[in-house]
């Protein structure tokens, strides 16, 4: 077999078989990461022609980017901005006398200023979180006018994208909500452009010397926050099982581990059926009792769910206290939102895979009138009961609201 032989500066020789330098090829390294790669092949004491450890290292030095955890996507995760925004300024107007030869008594021929752009804030479903979002956004000045008569141009509009769900607010007041993709909002308008000369052209002033300066742009400070768009909410004390719900019930891939507040924050899943419909499930950071008192991560992250028509309790079956769970859920919705807790809702036992879980599953069944779904989220137990059930609370309340919702809408 051939070896390729790479020169590296003072590095020396190094070889590497042709499959290995495919590597290099797709992924044009720059010589600074050549000669980080050379330090690694010569401290880990790497031979020219060991071929598997050469392949080993290279796999892991350009392999693709690591799996996000939990905590690095809650930093790029950001659901509440304070904006300043404001519009561009108008360009100022002109003032010039038409000097041409030949042409006596010309005239005023001073051209208006252009208008300030404005800015636009338009949802958009490609964006999932504020984090693109900066402090500050203030659109382009307008073009002064120039002579002969040319007006200037008008500023482009400055667009800020923002995820569909996104309420924007002004003193707690809120606006406007965008809910579908493409909606807009103008944040701030732009000034408008000043006039030259020539507009103040008139039978007593036939050569005006005086103009207008461009108007000044709006200046706005809006609260931008993101409710994620759900028909179902998953509602649970920690380590109820709520992601691995997700995990069973859709494609979402939230975080997953044996200890407390494991989520901290919302993702949402598809439910797929036959038929090629989709219903949207939630699931948003553990309650626990005393979250209205700060307690926990608090309850500021019940926004998420205010959109749901649905909820859905996952209660811990394999702890004692089955009935206790569903009443300090209820209590910290309504703490929230008095109203929330009586949304339409269904009842979900997770965990009944373990022995004591069916003892616990007959008190809450004993002290509640709606059915209780007993499921096992990590083994896939009563997964389709589940999906099916969804599906009757879906059409019975999620599709009649959002007929009457467009029945509105025409009218």
């Amino acid at each position: 077999m051939l070896l390729h032989i790479v020169h590296i500066g003072n590095f020396g020789m190094f070889a590497f078989y042709p499959a290995v330098m495919s590597y290099f090829k797709q992924l044009n390294c720059k010589s600074t990461r050549w000669c980080t790669l050379i330090r690694i092949f010569k401290k880990r004491g790497i031979r020219e022609h060991d071929h598997i450890s050469i392949d080993y290292t290279l796999r892991r030095y350009f392999s693709k980017k690591p799996k996000l955890t939990e905590k690095k996507l809650t930093k790029k995760f950001i659901d509440w901005r304070k904006v300043v925004f404001i519009g561009g300024e108008g360009g100022d107007g002109c003032i010039s006398m038409r000097r041409e030869a030949h042409v006596e008594f010309g005239g005023p021929d001073g051209g208006n200023g252009g208008n300030g752009a404005k800015v636009i804030v338009r949802s958009s479903k490609k964006i999932k979180s504020l984090d693109k979002v900066v402090s500050t956004y203030k659109g382009e000045n307008g073009v002064r006018g120039s002579s002969s008569n040319s007006h200037g141009k008008n500023a482009t509009h400055t667009i800020v994208e923002v995820p569909v769900g996104t309420m924007i607010k002004e003193n707690d007041v809120c606006l406007v909500d965008l809910e579908h993709d493409g909606d807009e909002f103008i944040a701030a308008r732009g000034g408008a452009g000043g006039k030259g000369n020539r507009e103040f052209l008139s039978n007593e002033n036939r050569a005006p010397t005086i103009a207008t300066r461009g108007m000044r742009g709006e200046q706005r400070i809006l609260e931008l926050e993101l409710r994620v768009m759900a028909q179902f909410g998953l509602i649970g004390f920690p380590n109820a099982g709520k992601s691995t719900l997700l995990r069973a019930l859709s494609r979402a891939r939230p975080a997953v581990a044996a200890y407390p507040f494991t989520t901290l924050n919302p993702h949402v899943g598809m439910v797929e059926y036959d038929d090629m419909e989709q219903i949207a499930v939630a699931d948003i950071p553990g309650l626990i009792q005393g979250a209205h008192l700060n307690k926990g991560l608090g309850h500021s992250f019940l926004r998420h769910i205010e959109r749901c028509l649905c909820l859905l309790y996952v209660i811990d079956l394999s702890q004692p206290n089955t009935l206790e769970q569903l009443q300090h859920l209820k209590y910290e919705l309504d703490q929230y939102l008095p109203g929330l807790a009586e949304r339409p809702h269904a009842v979900v036992g997770n965990k009944i895979d373990i022995p004591e879980a069916k003892q616990n599953l007959k008190i809450i069944q004993e002290n509640i009138s709606l059915p209780v779904i007993a499921i096992s989220a990590h083994y896939n137990l009563h997964i389709p009961e589940l999906k099916k059930h969804l599906r009757e609370l879906s059409n019975k309340y999620v599709n009649k609201l959002e007929e009457t919702s467009e029945e509105h809408h025409i009218i």
